[in-house]
């Protein structure tokens, strides 16, 4: 076994009694042309890890919210399990350094791959359920996830970029120092492109490119956070 498949474990509190079923869980489908021995990638491990996982994360929103109706408590759960969260969870614990991949979909930067490396993620869930049983598997999956309403707050920010923002610059700036301008717009009518540019009073701070004006806004205001990052004083 690998150096990252055991580094994995720790990562995991966790030590695979059969290690071929965490290797098939870090097998792309893509490895399997190039290494005919090899006669199942991690597909089926994923469908199962996906349901497992939905019912984990039910069941601990159900009981953190009990007030909540089914509205709220299915978006966050959508929150939590959507594909760009779950592929920084695997990259936290290093799911891209043990992924089997061809040779091509390798050098085409497939481990930095977000929905592969969300599919590889949900294959773990699903092979720990596998071995372990529910009640294992729901541990070590909450463990990863820590604190959900911290979890939670933190995943609204990162989909929330003009609100972070707007935030940064409020207290200094006042209520309306922040606004957004197309600065160009591109392609036919079903195939729009937007470019907005995000400015604090005159200063342009980010500009970013999206298929609306809304989407174009958020990744304008992406641009600037990145920016204020690099200038800690606004």
């Amino acid at each position: 076994m690998s150096d990252a498949l055991a580094q994995l474990q720790t990562r995991l509190a966790y030590t695979f009694r059969d290690p071929a079923l965490l290797v098939r869980a870090v097998t792309h489908t893509s490895y399997l042309p190039e290494h005919p021995e090899v006669t199942e990638s991690n597909q089926r491990l994923e469908f199962l890890g996906d349901a497992v996982l939905q019912l984990v994360l039910t069941e601990a929103l159900y009981e953190l919210y009990p007030s909540d109706r089914e509205g709220p408590l299915s978006r966050r759960r959508a929150a939590l399990t959507r594909g760009s969260h779950l592929s920084t969870i695997a990259r936290d614990l290093g799911l891209d350094a043990c992924l089997r991949l061809g040779t091509s979909e390798d050098n085409a930067d497939g481990r930095a791959r977000a929905s592969t490396l969300e599919d590889a993620f949900e294959a773990l869930v699903g092979a720990l359920y596998v071995e372990s049983g529910y009640a294992t598997t729901r541990r070590i999956v909450l463990d990863l996830y820590g604190p959900l309403p911290a979890r939670l707050a933190s995943v609204e920010q990162a989909e929330n970029p003009k609100g972070r923002l707007q935030e940064l610059i409020q207290p200094l700036h006042g209520n309306n120092a922040l606004r957004y301008e197309v600065v160009a717009t591109e392609g036919e009518d079903h195939a729009r492109s937007y470019e907005v540019a995000a400015y604090l009073l005159d200063r342009p701070l980010g500009r970013g490119r999206g298929p609306s004006k809304k989407l174009a806004e958020e990744a304008a205001a992406r641009a600037a956070l990145a920016e204020l990052e690099r200038e800690p004083k606004v």
